[in-house]
């Protein structure tokens, strides 16, 4: 493992500690009285405290310091007086430990006494403090000049995603994106559970993957010796458990899909979905924006919400705008009782790409999704979805070919989908066998599974239902002001990192990096070997070397061997 030269001296500091018998990484419990929030909110001068974290900045001045101490809710100031620390004639532990073995990054604890600086500032006299774990790698040190300008910010998003770790430490505003997460999962189950319905758990691995049009991840069961999925969505087992008698269940679910990736999608998501009895979608759409409004006034003390330039307001009630209404105000088109041709030629026509592969509710779903979705900025209820692009859902009551499905956009995307549930086996049977066929056509989203004990269940009876389907992750981009998917999650999906070989380079390779640093374009091989007056053996073992690591290249020009950094 090649080290930089930070990481060494860390590493030599740890083994004076080592040497000095100090634990580095103590085992012991540390028993901390307050933190930073409560000191700060309950200050009391002269109090007597123990507080825990990392040291993230420090002014030594002789035998006195000031240092910043960071934990799980904030920082404070902390003061370092060696005669204070060292009432002995040792003082091994001010002059030794915390000047020299100490660094930016390092978990400390800290006992000692509250008091105010001359400025008024809230501060810990240090009275005893430990090392609870020794950093052996460098934290990045952002820095705020006097006009409040960030320097060497921690904000390249690649590195801050695959180190999520680090941008927690450094950048503690990201923190609060998280805080407000678990507050909308806390807020929408106290809505749930207040309203009488009841938490559930159902399988991720599906020997069917169902609920949804979406292309699953497979695995193989050893035991079983099958296939199984990774589930798309837990819409077909939450109403197994309405056919057991439950009025009212929901789950949190992790769902895969395997599929692309972008600012507004994971391959690993949460999704939210609750389904009641007795109710139908027009009951739902009262129920979600109720819902909505009680979470975004848990998450933000407000009903509003600001997302890039706009200002959503989650204040009930939503305006509700059929898809066949919005299709015919923004393009002029007509989708009510078209053929497949026809959608498709219309498509076509206004620029949108289609293929053969694609069904009528395909082509509808491009059409709304290329022309009208991005019109919807505050909280719509878009109803009445084709019978094509629905095949869990009841058929209108009224109207031919439409379904009793609505979907919520927000800033012109979708963030819930809700039906009133089929329940007739028989109707289920044949949406199922429509989905079958656009499978074998090519529609790689499209169920080629025909889930029969799902079928069965229906057969014995599933009351009127209502579902609803909530994407977790986009709800909080909106409710955070967060227009990527990647800064909700705190380990989303990337690609495995580059790992660049480290090469531990000799005198004799740092000799010839020299020479051919000394000047741009490249040189004759045979100059830089006699510059860098290397015996042959090491020549040749040197220059393999960087060769070998690509550092270094070799060209052969006219007879002539030239050499150059990579």
């Amino acid at each position: 493992m090649s080290l930089s030269e930070q990481e060494i001296i860390r590493r030599e500091k740890l083994q004076k500690l080592t040497d000095l018998g100090i634990d580095a990484f103590p085992a012991a419990e540390y028993k901390i009285t307050d933190s930073t929030k409560s000191i700060k909110q309950d200050f009391q001068e002269g109090k007597k405290v123990v507080i825990a974290g990392r040291l993230m900045s420090r002014r030594i001045q002789g035998k006195a310091s000031f240092a910043e101490l960071q934990d799980s809710e904030g920082k404070i100031q902390v003061y370092f007086n060696r005669d204070e620390i060292c009432t002995g004639e040792d003082k091994t532990l001010y002059n030794e430990v915390y000047k020299h073995l100490l660094d930016i990054g390092d978990i400390i604890g800290v006992e000692g006494e509250l008091f105010n600086t001359q400025v008024g500032e809230m501060t810990v006299k240090v009275t005893n403090f430990q090392i609870l774990t020794k950093t052996l790698r460098p934290l990045p040190q952002p820095r705020t000049d006097e006009n409040g300008v960030v320097h060497d910010a921690f904000n390249d998003a690649e590195l801050r995603y695959r180190q999520r770790y680090v941008d927690l430490i450094v950048n503690p505003q990201v923190k609060e994106i998280f805080v407000k997460r678990t507050k909308l999962f806390n807020a929408m189950r106290t809505f749930f559970n207040d309203a009488g319905y009841f938490e559930v758990e159902t399988p991720i691995l599906q020997s069917i993957p169902g609920g949804a049009a979406a292309r699953p991840f497979i695995t193989h069961h050893n035991a079983l010796d099958i296939p199984l999925y990774l589930r798309i969505a837990n819409e077909l087992y939450l109403k197994r458990l309405i056919v057991g008698g439950f009025d009212g269940v929901y789950e949190f679910s992790k769902n895969f899909r395997n599929e692309g990736m972008d600012r507004t999608h994971n391959p690993e998501f949460t999704a939210m979905e609750i389904y009641v009895a007795y109710k139908d979608y027009n009951w739902m759409m009262d129920f979600t924006e109720k819902l909505l409004e009680f979470c975004a006034t848990s998450v933000n003390g407000a009903s509003e919400s600001t997302f890039g330039e706009h200002t959503i307001s989650w204040k009930a009630p939503y305006p509700r705008v059929s898809m066949t209404e919005a299709i015919l105000k923004y393009t002029g088109f007509d989708i009510t009782g078209k053929s497949e041709q026809e959608l498709f030629d219309f498509a076509i026509s206004i620029g949108i790409d289609v293929n053969e592969t694609m069904g009528k509710g395909k082509l509808i779903d491009e059409i709304f999704g290329e022309k009208c979705e991005g019109n919807f900025i505050q909280p719509t209820f878009i109803t009445d979805y084709p019978v094509e692009m629905s095949p869990l859902t009841k058929k209108h009551r009224t109207q031919e070919g439409l379904t009793e499905r609505f979907e919520l956009m927000v800033c012109g995307k979708e963030i819930a989908n809700a039906y009133s549930e089929l329940n007739d086996p028989i109707d289920q049977r044949e949406r199922f066998e429509e989905q079958l066929k656009l499978a074998e056509k090519g529609d790689d989203e499209a169920t080629g599974f025909i889930d029969e004990d799902f079928l069965r269940a229906l057969e014995y009876g599933m009351p009127p239902t209502s579902g609803l389907g909530i994407g977790m992750d986009r709800l909080i981009m909106f409710l955070t002001n967060n227009p990527s998917i990647q800064e909700v999650l705190f380990f989303p999906q990337m690609r495995p990192e580059k790992v660049v070989p480290k090469v531990e380079l000799g005198e004799d390779e740092k000799v010839i990096i020299e020479i051919l640093n000394s000047q741009e374009e490249p040189l004759e091989l045979n100059e830089v070997k006699n510059r860098s007056q290397l015996s042959g053996k090491k020549w040749d073992k040197a220059s393999k070397t960087l060769t070998k690591n690509n550092l270094v290249k070799v060209d052969k020009i006219d007879d002539v061997l030239w050499m150059k950094l990579v």
